[in-house]
């Protein structure tokens, strides 16, 4: 894996197609602050234009209660217009990329995920959560509003109403209730949420690569789409398929009754 070091991200190859992410700062509740913007985006943008073999991701935070609280209010106080906006166009950048990556990538959420945080899992494909784990986006307590997605993830996730309540109150949910909603996959237990988006990772890992990749394309810009025309689109990235060499191995190794080994062309 050829990935720099960062300032506030911990990469690890957990097995060849597997990589787990941490938000690493846990002095501050793994707030984000600019550094970690750059940070994110450097990683977002390596593994859209190389995916480096990686074919699932899972990211969780440091330490036990807090998987992100947000946006770094500290290093935000007495910023100028120009410095604010100015960092906030990085996270925006930010998000996208990570929106746009061809990777799945699973969020292990061992604590509180609020605001900027709350974001960030908003943007994973899926979501495993501690029992323990309470979800807010509180920008509206603070005089602004979510700015990077979640009014717009957040209601297609649980629907217009439950999102308004959240966004305009910035009361937080518990983790049964985000069950519920259809905001998480599923609830663990503390000491296992990251052994389940790993168990889960493994599996997506061991799939046809790009099969998960056009699955992964198809669900998100189809979504955006009339119905017949997102069927359209599901057909065209079902079509690229056909040629290549990962789906001639997945018959031929049903037929041989034996596991396929995928190789990602």
């Amino acid at each position: 894996m050829n990935l720099p070091s960062y300032e506030t991200l911990l990469t690890e190859l957990v097995e060849p197609h597997l990589l787990k992410i941490t938000l690493n700062r846990p002095q501050v509740g793994n707030a984000i602050n600019t550094q970690m913007g750059r940070d994110f985006l450097d990683l977002w943008t390596r593994l859209t234009e190389d995916t480096q073999n990686i074919r699932c991701i899972v990211l969780t935070g440091a330490g036990e209660k807090i998987f992100c609280a947000g946006g770094d209010l500290k290093e935000r106080k007495g910023m100028t217009k120009e410095q604010w906006i100015k960092q906030h166009q990085l996270f925006e950048r930010m998000y996208w990329t990570q929106t746009d990556m061809p990777i799945p990538v699973i969020a292990a959420v061992n604590g509180h995920a609020y605001a900027g945080g709350f974001e960030t899992m908003l943007t994973c494909d899926f979501v495993y959560a501690s029992s323990a784990a309470r979800f807010a986006l509180t920008e509206v307590t603070l005089g602004i509003m979510p700015g990077a997605g979640g009014t717009q993830n957040l209601p297609r996730a649980i629907g217009q109403r439950r999102a308004k309540e959240m966004l305009m109150t910035g009361r937080p949910i518990d983790a049964a209730k985000a069950l519920d909603w259809g905001l998480l996959n599923e609830v663990c237990e503390p000491d296992q949420v990251l052994n389940k988006a790993l168990d889960t990772a493994r599996i997506i890992s061991g799939n046809a690569p790009l099969s998960v990749q056009q699955i992964k394309k198809s669900v998100r810009y189809g979504l955006e789409m009339e119905l017949r025309t997102a069927f359209r689109f599901e057909v065209e990235a079902y079509n690229h398929l056909i040629e290549t060499e990962d789906r001639y191995e997945g018959v031929l190794a049903f037929n041989e009754k034996r596991k396929p080994v995928f190789k990602g062309r």
